[in-house]
């Protein structure tokens, strides 16, 4: 089943880079953006997320905190994290549970591998709900960052 715009957002817990446990209900009363991606130190994905960094200042002008998640490992994320100077918070989705409940999930992926997440940007709202949703079948494709920040100006 498809998520919509305009239910509630699932739910989650995950634990980020920095060994913290994390709930989605953490962040209630900001707008939460929600970056799934396939597998950190690879190219499409450095630029995304470095992209994201370069343009924080937007995203927090805009009551809006960043999460990054992806089926890597909190240790991973870290050494990601601290190697691009990111500045917002990494989940990880080990067990892929997240992924598949946000439908940001490959079974199969490339070259043998399996359950990778897919990219993806939900926006979700103060109020808990989900306001935006772009999911990508090819891990190569880009999000459409204009797009999301329309999405969020809106919000505020």
């Amino acid at each position: 089943m498809a998520l919509e715009i305009g239910i509630k957002a699932p739910e989650f817990s995950l634990y980020s880079s920095a060994k913290e446990l994390i709930s989605l209900s953490d962040f209630k009363g900001k707008n939460v953006v929600m970056l799934f991606f396939p597998q950190a130190f690879t190219g499409v994905c450095t630029t995304e997320l470095c992209g994201v960094r370069d343009t924080m200042h937007t995203y927090q002008a805009l009551n809006a905190e960043v999460l990054a998640i992806s089926v890597d490992s909190l240790f991973t994320q870290a050494k990601f994290k601290a190697d691009q100077n990111f500045t917002f918070t990494f989940l990880s989705d080990f067990n892929k549970e997240v992924s598949k409940m946000y439908d940001a999930y490959f079974e199969e992926f490339a070259f043998g591998m399996r359950g990778v997440s897919k990219r993806a940007v939900y926006i979700i709202n103060a109020e808990g709900n989900i306001a935006y949703a772009d999911v990508l079948d090819v891990a190569g494709d880009m999000p459409d960052f204009d797009l999301v920040k329309a999405a969020l100006e809106k919000l505020n």
